[in-house]
């Protein structure tokens, strides 16, 4: 959704910033630092702009501003272009060397303070999807260990579901997502979800390793407007070739993280996912 687009109910707002509607209106009234607009039914909607603008209040207070001067200082700042300074640089060297070291409280701490200086988006983008990159690599290369390549995606991936906790309540299409079966890695498949949830998508998630007969009971239960499968890089579509053609010829199906063509993707009728998962789940068009 475009920035300055009102579409976020004042609780989602509060449930994504870690503040409390009472504090948000009195920021609102008070200082000005958020600018919803009207829904038909009369309800305040806010943006992306108004979620980037508390975080970036929230920060500045942590860091020992008031309330009042740290309204006055992002306002002053103009749009927010989050970009990776310094702080976001040695919090993500502080995760790969906490994790590493099988330190959760550690990490989390890390992960929390990365929420509390940018958007969740730019966690995911900039900092958890290189990260899960180069965990892969220095695994592949054993300069990790498969104890600490576990337990690191094992807290990551506990910290994006906290994230995606309410993605079912969005008013938008439904999207029914799941791994194939056999597929077990899912991270990229939860950020997906969590950027689309962010556009207002309702999400109904399967998990890994799902059986396709699931799916399809899940397509039956829910209606969905898409069914997205992700699929690891570098493995073949080629073994799900008939039951994603008898999926698809029930509901539009999208594959994403194989890297493969969109006319592969044509001959199986399914589309494929251009990009990284949250791009893909930010500019998810099912028009």
């Amino acid at each position: 959704m475009a920035n300055g687009t009102g579409y976020l109910r004042i609780g989602e707002l509060a449930r994504r910033t870690g503040t409390s509607p009472e504090l948000l209106r009195a920021w609102e009234q008070r200082y000005g630092l958020l600018e919803p607009t009207r829904s038909e039914g009369g309800f305040r909607l806010y943006s992306e702009d108004d979620e980037a603008r508390v975080t970036h209040a929230k920060h500045l207070i942590r860091e020992g501003l008031s309330a009042g001067e740290a309204a006055r200082q992002v306002l002053a700042a103009g749009p927010i272009a989050e970009e990776r300074g310094p702080e976001v640089e040695g919090l993500a060297e502080d995760l790969q060397e906490t994790l590493d070291r099988f330190d959760e409280e550690g990490a989390n701490q890390a992960i929390d303070r990365l929420l509390g200086a940018v958007s969740v988006e730019t966690v995911l983008q900039d900092v958890l999807l290189p990260y899960l990159r180069i965990l892969g690599d220095r695994w592949a290369s054993g300069e990790v260990s498969v104890a600490q390549e576990h337990f690191a995606s094992s807290v990551v991936r506990g910290r994006l579901l906290g994230l995606a906790r309410g993605w079912g309540a969005g008013t938008g299409p439904a999207l029914v997502l799941a791994c194939p079966p056999g597929e077990e890695h899912d991270l990229g498949l939860i950020m997906f979800g969590i950027a689309a949830a962010r556009r207002g998508h309702r999400i109904t998630y399967l998990g890994q390793d799902t059986p396709f007969e699931t799916i399809e009971q899940a397509v039956e239960a829910v209606r969905p407007a898409l069914v997205v499968l992700a699929v690891a890089a570098g493995v073949s579509l080629a073994p799900h070739a008939d039951a994603l053609r008898a999926l698809g010829a029930r509901v539009p199906v999208a594959i994403g993280g194989t890297g493969e063509s969109p006319a592969q993707g044509e001959r199986l009728g399914v589309r494929i996912l251009e990009g990284d998962p949250v791009e893909a789940g930010r500019s998810l068009d099912l028009g």
